[in-house]
């Protein structure tokens, strides 16, 4: 038994496939996360970075594979660097694409670095469903094909990029069949050959050419090492009331504990949401109105505070102390054996280019206004980069344990923090907690989806936006649970996030 939900059927399918070959939630992580390079490719690439939440069984850790900056600025840290336009549907947000946005990758060093320390199955078994899919191609989805229309201006912003993801001059629409056989070649010799030849060899070289004209150099690219970190762990508030049955099933939460780990510092993700689940305060029943209130008390704060890397919620009571990631996805795994990943990835929006032969684009971290305190060019040499990224796991004294995560930039932190108290805190089962309507707070602004009473939110905070329907803008929440129920049977459930293509499939 095991499962997994991601936001793409083929990522899903993927780890579903080595779970069913007795490959651990690891393995399963590992091959999702490589097809989801292939199928979610505004979203993932091996040119980005992440982060992984891991329990084999005991206490989980984090590994911090994220971009980090290059050791050096190549001239100005601001040249290479120049704008361009994304129509969100009524809202336009400017990006900083070229080479001088290109941040030193982790991705393909974050997933070796996992499966030496937790792999069971050969990397080329853990590549064949994503090699297979690049060549034989992937149906785009509705979904891929409105994140391909929203970022056109980088995906159309160099001659590969844009022979890459059009055809006759247009984007791939919906039911066309996207192929990348460069890509298939690059997963299988790096599969094959090991990490070295993406922090080394041939692959880490073409890299550092494709950002010419920027700041990565191949040296960034074979000195960068993953790191693992302690988890933040924070007790989870849980109601001492019998809660929600599902399928007959009792899921009182009387008696137990429940602890939280999340990402730690250098980002600023998991504190924020720990921050939110100590700010709240409600009866026995989800209240929309203090939540939006503890986001807004935590976001002032936080704000105050002057948004510092590696925020941590002790900092909420007074201590003192550039965040990315908006282009993200997110997949959730527990095996048979219960253990268990949450692992969260970014590529930013991408930089237009793509690296000559091999069929992916290069991120786009150090453009991120939201990542950098004084704009794009005000990046510091050789430091790991913060972000809004938090890969979750919650364990309780049971054995019970959930594996949750999600895509959304600055709307992570709202996101997860609702399915967390509607699932930990008021009972919900775990599907419905991520369909809830959400809200996220930020600057006194409220932006809110049809379903909750909107009244107490409109007067509450007269800068508001009630949307007419549901949104990928809030976030795309995938979570897998393990329970163990009264009499010891253990059981599983999971969620994908249909705000953005989510799916769960069970093994």
């Amino acid at each position: 038994m095991g499962g997994i939900a991601a936001g793409h059927r083929l990522t899903a399918q993927a780890g579903a496939e080595v779970l069913a070959d007795g490959g651990t939630a690891v393995d399963a992580s590992i091959a999702a996360m490589l097809t989801a390079c292939v199928c979610e490719p505004v979203l993932a690439s091996p040119a980005g970075g992440g982060f992984a939440m891991v329990s084999d069984g005991s206490k989980p850790t984090c590994l911090d594979f994220f971009v980090q900056t290059p050791k050096q600025a190549s001239g100005k840290r601001y040249d290479g660097l120049r704008e361009v336009d994304a129509d969100f549907g009524g809202v336009t947000q400017t990006f900083h694409i070229g080479p001088g946005s290109v941040a030193t990758p982790g991705f393909l060093p974050g997933l070796f670095a996992l499966h030496e320390r937790y792999g069971t199955l050969p990397m080329v078994r853990l590549a064949e469903f994503a090699i297979t899919s690049a060549k034989e191609g992937v149906t785009v989805t509705a979904y891929q094909a409105k994140l391909a229309t929203i970022v056109a201006p980088i995906l159309t912003a160099s001659a590969d990029a844009k022979a890459l993801h059009t055809r006759d001059g247009a984007l791939l629409s919906a039911g066309d069949v996207f192929r990348n056989p460069a890509l298939a070649d690059a997963l299988d010799a790096v599969a094959r050959e090991g990490v070295r030849l993406a922090t080394q060899g041939e692959i880490a070289h073409l890299m550092a050419d494709a950002a010419s004209g920027g700041h990565l150099s191949a040296r960034d690219v074979s000195t960068y090492e993953a790191i693992w970190r302690e988890p933040l762990i924070r007790m989870m508030p849980v109601q001492e009331l019998p809660t929600k049955r599902s399928g007959g099933e009792d899921r009182s939460a009387a008696g137990q504990t429940r602890r939280l780990y999340t990402n730690p510092a250098p980002s600023a993700g998991g504190g924020l949401i720990a921050a939110v689940l100590a700010t709240y305060d409600a009866g026995d029943r989800y209240d929309p109105l203090a939540f939006a209130r503890a986001l807004d008390s935590v976001d002032t704060r936080w704000r105050k505070l002057g948004k510092p890397v590696g925020f941590d919620d002790r900092m909420m009571v007074g201590e003192a102390a550039s965040v990315a990631s908006r282009g993200t996805t997110h997949v959730s795994v527990v095996d048979k054996d219960g253990r268990a990943v949450a692992i969260t990835v970014s590529n930013g929006e991408g930089n237009g280019a793509i690296v000559p032969g091999c069929g992916f684009m290069l991120n786009n971290m150090l453009g991120e206004d939201d990542l950098l305190a004084d704009g794009p060019g005000s990046w510091e040499p050789d430091q790991r980069l913060s972000s809004m990224m938090a890969p979750t796991l919650v364990a309780d004294d049971k054995g019970g344990l959930l594996a949750l995560g999600s895509g959304g930039s600055n709307r992570i932190r709202s996101a997860m923090a609702q399915v967390l108290l509607r699932w930990g805190v008021h009972g919900e089962p775990l599907e419905e907690a991520i369909r809830a309507p959400r809200s996220h707070v930020e600057e006194g602004h409220l932006d809110g989806e049809p379903g909750d009473d909107p009244e107490p939110l409109q007067r509450a905070f007269e800068d508001h936006r009630i949307w007419d329907e549901s949104s990928m803008f809030f976030g795309g929440t995938h979570g897998v649970e393990q329970r163990v129920n009264a009499d010891g049977r253990v059981s599983l459930e999971g969620a994908g996030d249909e705000r953005r293509d989510g799916v769960f499939v069970r093994v």
